[in-house]
């Protein structure tokens, strides 16, 4: 016996930045157990999918995994007697659909490994781990300068992107963060222009910028080493949490996050912006800021990955960029990414959605103002403002900056154009996954109009207006068939025209019409005198011998 029920889809967020849907069937084999098919798609085109078979084990397993986040998900429970029932398997499978939905739904369990693995498991079967620290290892072994310590396993979402604590030779016990990152799509310098730009930000002296102690770039990862924050990102900081742990535990559900008082705001997102500002004027494209990008280093804000751009990663906010078809640069997406964070340390928890209109309670109505010129819905379909323009509102312009000198980064002008190049290919990228969207969404609106019960009362009543008008057309028709035949033959011929008149004949016309004050003739004078002379009186009733009527 096998029966199949379709479902709602649910939607996953890939580490490359797509969407996943998936919806369940369900089919029972042999009487033995049961099979819940997952029909999944990636994107918005329908020829990427696939179907994933799954067993209620399988659901199981993979909420023992997630257990670590402390998110109460709603599994079904389990049930050993009369798990084959037609109406329970049913029953079960609206409950996976609302399991699942839970699932992809969170923007940190969507990107959890045992979620992709679970759904996609062709594509994420590699054990990047594995390979990460094969590699490092592989590096590392005879280095003079650095050793390998120990990894540190899921502190960072990215699941092509692994960390490991190293140390230097030279200096003793003080650790260093060693980050492994595999190559993203956005990835479009040449290995040549990329060391060179690595370069750069090794020697990089910003305050307000993390810099590069060391980095190393191939065919299709790189090896990165920068010192490692004990206090931790600004997201630890938020959410009160060890650096060093597991981030599902450490930031899906936090216990104590706290926002920052107005004081903090105002400095650390000013020198968040000066940090950014520095990235722009030198050509440098970043896009991936977010809580967890920076480091706080005693008592200042310092931007962290600023090569994720350069190596081709995907930003962790590029599904919500694409919906806006007016944040096509990479300086708007900053800005952009930097309303997230300003909401997020403001409010102590990042924005459920985007657009944002309605604000709750903030420390100033500055913050507000700031917030609303970027995360509104006015904001997101018109252009984003400038990170100068942020700089000089009222919440950013009074702040008192310790390092107010600026380090400008001298990029030589044939890397300043090979970046710019790279950058707007970036860009170019970006907005076609916008305008495919954009075109997505305008169909999936006219489908679902046109399959409205508004729009189907419309129709119906237009067909029967146009019946009607169909009828009437034909019956006018019919009536006017019925007289003609009704006439008694076909209607007279059309008069003939007048004869042509030729010179002669219009000579005589003209002098006919010249003489015509003439007198009359004597019988046309006695006719028209008889006529003007009539009078009814005189009139005598006539007496007639009706010889047709029939005698009896």
């Amino acid at each position: 016996m096998s029966f199949l029920a379709k479902a709602n889809p649910s939607r996953l967020l890939l580490d490359d930045s797509v969407a996943l849907t998936a919806a369940i069937e369900a089919s029972q084999k042999l009487q033995s157990h049961t099979e819940y098919i997952i029909r999944v798609q990636r994107g918005v085109s329908s020829e990427n999918s696939w179907q994933v078979i799954r067993r209620y084990s399988d659901f199981d397993v993979l909420n023992n995994s997630l257990m670590v986040c402390g998110v109460s998900l709603p599994l079904p429970p389990k049930k050993l007697i009369g798990n084959m029932d037609r109406e329970f398997v049913a029953e079960r499978q609206r409950g996976l659909q609302a399991y699942l939905d839970a699932v992809t739904q969170h923007p940190l369990l969507c990107v959890a490994l045992p979620v992709k693995k679970f759904l996609d498991p062709n594509n994420y079967a590699v054990n990047y781990t594995e390979i990460a620290l094969q590699q490092v290892s592989m590096f590392f072994r005879s280095d003079p300068k650095w050793e390998v310590v120990e990894p540190l396993r899921d502190v960072g979402w990215r699941i092509r992107k692994k960390y490991f604590l190293v140390k230097n030779k030279e200096q003793g016990k003080e650790s260093y963060l060693l980050s492994w990152v595999d190559m993203g799509p956005d990835k479009f310098l040449s290995d040549k222009d990329l060391q060179s730009t690595m370069k750069l930000l090794a020697g990089l002296s910003s305050p307000y910028v993390c810099p590069l102690l060391f980095s190393s770039t191939g065919e299709s990862s790189a090896l990165l080493i920068r010192p490692f924050g004990e206090a931790g990102s600004l997201r630890d900081h938020l959410c009160k949490a060890n650096p060093r742990e597991n981030f599902l535990k450490k930031y899906a559900n936090p216990k104590k996050s706290r926002p920052l008082e107005l004081s903090h705001i105002k400095l650390y997102g000013r020198q968040i912006l000066e940090g950014l500002r520095l990235l722009h004027e030198s050509g440098l494209f970043f896009g991936h800021l977010h809580a967890s990008n920076v480091l706080l280093d005693e008592g200042a804000c310092r931007l962290t990955d600023v090569e994720n751009g350069l190596l081709g990663v995907p930003s962790a906010l590029r599904p919500a960029v694409t919906r806006f078809r007016k944040i096509n640069t990479t300086e708007s997406v900053d800005v952009f990414c930097f309303g997230h964070l300003l909401y997020e340390i403001t409010y102590g928890r990042p924005p459920g959605g985007v657009p944002v209109d309605a604000y709750p309670d903030a420390p100033s109505a500055a913050v507000v103002s700031v917030l609303r010129s970027i995360l509104s819905t006015e904001a997101c379909k018109s252009r984003m403002p400038t990170v100068s323009q942020l700089i000089q509102t009222p919440l950013f312009s009074d702040v008192a900056l310790q390092h107010s000198e600026k380090v400008p980064i001298r990029v030589p002008s044939r890397l300043k154009e090979a970046l710019r190049a790279a950058k707007e290919r970036v860009e170019k990228r970006l907005q076609e996954e916008q305008k495919m969207l954009h075109q997505h969404r305008r169909l999936t609106r006219a489908q679902s109009h046109h399959g409205s019960e508004e729009e189907r009362k419309r129709r119906k009543i237009l067909a029967r207006k146009k019946c009607r008008q169909s009828t009437c057309e034909n019956e006018d028709d019919s009536v006017s068939v019925r007289n003609n035949n009704n006439s008694g033959g076909p209607p007279p011929p059309p008069l003939p025209p007048p004869p042509t008149l030729d010179s002669s004949s219009s000579s005589s016309s003209a002098s006919s019409c010249s003489s015509s004050a003439a007198p009359l003739p004597a019988g046309r004078a006695a006719l028209l005198s008889s006529i003007q002379a009539f009078s009814k009186g005189k009139l005598k009733k006539a007496q007639t011998v009706d010889r047709g009527r029939p005698v009896f």
